[in-house]
């Protein structure tokens, strides 16, 4: 069978190619991403697999159909930009890839913490231009903080865990307590109180309707002056804007952000030539309390290699009819 690889990087053959020795699918790699137009690449009866920010949208499953496409593989955990009552109607089976390594992402998490509280980018910089003052690069001590995670499944549970070692004072939120934080003495809290006391916020949440700008401006007021606030879930929980005036206002003492609302038209490229439209994320990158990495949280060794094997099992599985517990139902 022919499998359809979308927006392909290097990474993405090498992983991918490797773990293609177990199942002889014919890989072919688009550099592209998936939408509408890029669909007709796909050849009649292949099967296409897709990633985060590409558009699994009604008319892109309406071409893929047309081209009897019947399988899509995200190879992602989230699947906010497929339209599922679309792929319903079109008889398109879609899976993904629920969990591939949890630890990359509570890790990176963790790192974002640590580096903008600590500055690293600007001590590191400054040290490269022989500059070895210390003004400005005062932090706190972890120890003692009340950190707050929203979204305590896979990912958020092991932030806990992390902040928890760093014996901070961990208060979770989540619809499903998880028995083994409380049993360490993470506390539940609703998620006003969440954001209202804690010195640090995680967000580690699926993007939902519910979850939509999760972190708008009225939340914004209620947080505690200085909050740090983190996120590695997804980039429409915050509403980016408003984060904006509360760094001004100083209500977000600092940010750090691994994914963005509008990432689609930035991340996963070379823009380093270009000038950036988007003025909301140039505003961001102006401010010397922000650190922002480009959606690489889940960027290691071992879960790219954990992603592949999964997707292509999944590809597998749904082009035999199989069952799989990562279709997207």
């Amino acid at each position: 069978m022919e499998l359809y690889v979308y927006s392909a990087k290097r990474y993405d053959r090498d992983t991918l190619s490797t773990a293609n020795e177990e199942f002889g699918f014919h890989l072919e790699f688009v550099e592209s991403r998936l939408d509408a137009t890029t669909a007709e690449l796909a050849a009649p009866g292949s099967a296409v697999c897709a990633f985060v920010n590409d558009d699994v949208g009604a008319a892109t499953l309406e071409v893929l159909a047309a081209r009897d496409v019947q399988v899509v593989a995200l190879r992602c955990a989230g699947y906010n930009q497929l339209d599922v009552d679309a792929a319903r109607r079109l008889g398109i089976r879609v899976a993904r890839v629920p969990a591939y390594s949890p630890n990359a992402v509570a890790e990176h998490t963790l790192a974002l913490i640590l580096a903008l509280n600590r500055h690293i980018p600007r001590a590191y910089n400054r040290v490269r231009d022989g500059n070895f003052s210390l003004e400005g690069l005062v932090g706190f001590d972890l120890a003692g903080k009340a950190a707050g995670v929203v979204g305590t499944g896979r990912i958020g549970s092991l932030v806990a865990r992390l902040l928890w070692h760093l014996r901070c004072d961990v208060v979770a939120h989540d619809l499903y307590p998880d028995a083994r934080l409380e049993s360490l003495g993470v506390r539940y809290a609703p998620l006003d109180e969440v954001m209202s006391t804690t010195d640090i916020v995680s967000l580690n949440c699926p993007l939902t309707p519910e979850t939509h700008h999760l972190v708008d401006a009225a939340r914004i007021a209620t947080m505690k002056p200085g909050c740090m606030l983190v996120n590695t879930g997804r980039g429409g929980l915050i509403d980016t804007a408003a984060v904006v005036d509360g760094l001004k206002s100083g209500r977000i003492g600092s940010l750090a952000l691994d994914v963005y609302e509008e990432e689609a038209e930035l991340f996963f490229e070379d823009r380093s030539h270009e000038v950036l439209l988007d003025d909301v994320f140039a505003r961001l990158l102006s401010f010397p309390n922000v650190l922002i990495t480009a959606h690489q949280a889940f960027l290691t060794t071992e879960a790219l290699g954990a992603i592949a094997v999964t997707t292509l099992q999944n590809v597998a599985d749904l082009a035999a009819g199989r069952p799989t517990p990562n279709e997207v139902l």
